[in-house]
């Protein structure tokens, strides 16, 4: 893990094509502006590990659970 200090206003570089901006600090919080390629996929680590945990519970939903589901909504 590469450690950095930075201020407000000041930029960090990945690669050519992504830039981390500190936009602003106080407290506990940092407010962080990212510019990067559409195609590259930015999610805050919570969002990403909520939705793995999703799509594994939504594996081990039996067809006949969801065919049940299904019906229980149609009512």
């Amino acid at each position: 893990m590469l450690v950095v200090r930075r201020r407000a206003g000041e930029v960090l570089l990945i690669g050519a094509d992504i830039q981390i901006e500190l936009l602003e600090i106080g407290g506990t919080q940092v407010k962080l502006g990212i510019t990067a390629p559409k195609e590259v996929v930015i999610l805050r680590k919570e969002v990403h590990i909520t939705r793995r945990q999703n799509e594994a519970a939504s594996r081990e939903i039996s067809s006949l659970e969801l065919a049940r589901l299904a019906e229980q909504f149609r009512k």
